[in-house]
């Protein structure tokens, strides 16, 4: 591999870095919200609206806890593993320095992230005296990553697990873009996500990269076996049931009677979106896909077929 095929950013990092660039975000004691309603769909939910609606707030501080729980596990255990391997020529994929010294960059920020996010947790605690119930103490990729891996043999386990990667920092980079736009929220909630889509932009673009080298230096086996993996890593990835559990959870601490609570949670069984080309976070791992050049393989097009416009739908 030839290092003039990657062209480091590192004059970009310098400029534009939040760790560099960027203020402290306090959180502001107004009337916005301090967390999307459009992402707790369970406060927009007829018994929630009928029966508990003075329990919103409690429920959106909730919603921004096991938000900020999920950006500490992303980033401090899986992100950094894997780019901190990379910078470290650990990996069994081996990258020229310019890539190895991007990736240390992405360390530095996804770390910073997660100071960031435990920062915010904690003013927004002292803020409204309310403490985070039980947290989860994995995400979805915590089981999706494994689960790819089990099925690859040990020669493509790096490269299983580099695309898996990629995949999830694509798709949170448009999660995150989503999140930044919404007019609701507190301001330093716009800004705390204005950051990290500063940053996450150009680590989308790295990983991505990342992956169209190794995919260009993978023999037609090697890409049918990880094409093969795919579809098992997207199921894993886009279940629903870390956050059913979770809403279960919270939905338990509501000081409403058993049978709303019940009513609740049949509610929020319903909301799971079905994991198929319909999926609204598809788009943007179909993305990735096309931005890394699998796409172009014609067995990773049969792989996700199911996934694709136009294509049939899983069930």
């Amino acid at each position: 591999m030839k290092s003039e095929e990657y062209v480091s950013f590192v004059d970009a990092w310098e400029g534009r870095a939040t760790i560099r660039t960027r203020p402290r975000r306090i959180v502001e004691n107004d009337q916005k919200l301090i967390y999307p309603l459009s992402r707790q769909p369970l406060v927009l939910s007829e018994t929630f609206t009928r029966e508990c609606p003075q329990l919103r707030d409690f429920a959106l501080v909730q919603s921004l806890y096991k938000f900020i729980n999920d950006v500490v596990i992303f980033e401090t255990e899986i992100v950094d593993k894997t780019a901190r391997s990379i910078a470290k020529n650990h990996f069994a994929i081996r990258f020229p320095f310019a890539c190895r010294y991007d990736a240390m960059t992405v360390v530095v920020d996804e770390d910073y992230h997660a100071l960031v996010a435990m920062d915010f947790m904690q003013q927004t605690i002292a803020m409204t005296g309310i403490e985070p119930i039980e947290l989860p103490g994995e995400i979805e990729l915590s089981r999706a990553i494994p689960a790819a891996l089990a099925m690859a043999p040990e020669h493509l386990l790096s490269a299983v697990e580099l695309i898996c990667v990629a995949i999830a920092e694509n798709t949170v980079t448009n999660d995150v873009a989503a999140f930044a736009k919404d007019d609701s929220v507190k301001q330093s909630v716009k800004g705390l996500m204005a950051d990290h889509l500063l940053d996450e932009g150009r680590h989308s673009g790295f990983w991505s990269r990342l992956v169209r080298i190794y995919w260009h230096t993978a023999t037609d086996a090697d890409r049918e076996c990880i094409a093969r993996i795919m579809p098992v890593f997207i199921a894993q990835y886009l279940t629903h049931a870390i956050q059913k559990d979770f809403d279960f959870r919270f939905i338990e601490h509501l000081a409403v009677s058993e049978a709303v609570k019940q009513a609740l949670k049949e509610e929020t069984s319903a909301m799971a979106f079905p994991i198929n080309r319909h999926h609204p976070l598809i788009g943007n791992i179909i993305r990735f896909f096309k931005a890394s050049s699998m796409l172009d393989a014609p067995c990773v097009q049969q792989a996700l077929a199911d996934y694709l416009p136009g294509q049939g739908v899983l069930q």
